[in-house]
């Protein structure tokens, strides 16, 4: 995912992803997503979601992932999410979901996987998809053979 990063913030929305939490890398890339992006977007006041993001803004990534954990609303949109696919939902995943933000002129990568926000370098709202890009083909260039490789991109109506 990749979206520019438009709350005036001096750190990212970022979730560890703990392992109690499980296979929820999709869930968490996207809370990244709207995590960063919540200023601009319209939330249905009061939902799951906007509830979820008004709770945690204040807390460590670590502190988030607690909350998600214990959030059982965001549980039951998350299975419900989950099963509505057509693969069979099981614990053994190859698949990983991480999301890509500009903010303050800075590309990063959020990876729940991962201690933290990872810094890529300058890029700009205008920049982002094409900085972004050149990091998912390096990673593609070591992983040759995986066919199992997706990007979704959010991003603002076109004016």
């Amino acid at each position: 995912m990749f979206l520019s990063c438009l709350l005036q913030q001096e750190t990212l929305f970022f979730i560890k992803q703990i392992e109690s939490l499980g296979n929820a890398c999709g869930t968490i890339a996207l809370l990244h997503a709207v995590g960063n992006a919540y200023s601009e977007i319209s939330l249905s006041e009061n939902s799951f979601l906007d509830m979820f993001i008004k709770s945690t803004s204040g807390m460590t990534s670590y502190e988030r992932a607690v909350f998600l954990e214990k959030d059982d609303d965001m549980a039951r949109a998350h299975l419900s999410a989950a099963s509505a696919g057509d693969t069979k939902l099981s614990d053994d995943v190859e698949e990983h979901y991480i999301c890509f933000v500009e903010c303050d002129g800075t590309l990063y990568e959020l990876d729940g996987m991962k201690p933290g926000p990872i810094n890529h370098g300058p890029s700009s709202s205008k920049s982002l998809l094409q900085d972004a890009v050149n990091i998912i083909k390096a990673t593609m260039h070591n992983i040759p053979n995986s066919v199992n490789f997706n990007v979704i991109v959010l991003s603002r109506k076109a004016e």
